[in-house]
């Protein structure tokens, strides 16, 4: 089965900066799944599998723009520690650099914390991969069809979807 519009695609990826360095990879993992056609995916990694199935390996290059965008140099703001989400009830021990999710009112988002506070904190909302070209390299592990239900909501339920 090829990959097309209202497919329901899995694929494992591997995800470098131009000189070779690993920023990511799904291969110890799950592999990641998105519905085809319906804007879940960066539009360079989708229209780089359409076509392909189970099996097919693929590489392809994304420039910023058609990736994670340019870095907003604007993109410090100050939160209350009141919006880190956590893990039970430890409180993680914060440091510059790292990644972290801030609850807001649109569902999880990673920012990276440059300074730290008693009660705020200095985060940047910038994706930890804007404004870097970026090298990805997918391997097609599952193709089906979709169901009427996740056409419907425009995402993939089960397994390595949305539960619900």
């Amino acid at each position: 089965m090829q990959i097309e519009k209202d497919k329901v695609v899995s694929f494992h990826y591997r995800v470098s900066e131009l000189n070779g360095t690993e920023l990511e990879s799904s291969y110890s993992v799950q592999p990641l799944y998105y519905l085809h056609g319906h804007d879940n995916m960066l539009k360079g990694i989708e229209a780089a599998l359409a076509g392909k199935g189970v099996g097919d390996k693929v590489s392809v290059t994304l420039e910023p723009a058609e990736a994670y965008g340019e870095r907003n140099e604007d993109a410090i703001q100050r939160v209350s520690v009141n919006h880190i989400m956590r893990q039970g009830k430890i409180k993680p021990k914060l440091r510059p650099g790292m990644i972290i999710d801030l609850n807001t009112a649109h569902g999880p988002r990673p920012v990276m914390v440059v300074k730290v506070g008693l009660k705020m904190l200095d985060v940047d909302t910038n994706h930890p991969f804007a404004g870097k070209t970026l090298n990805y390299d997918l391997e097609v592990v599952g193709v089906r069809e979709a169901s009427a239900e996740e056409i419907e909501h425009g995402h993939v339920h089960g397994d390595g979807g949305v539960q619900h």
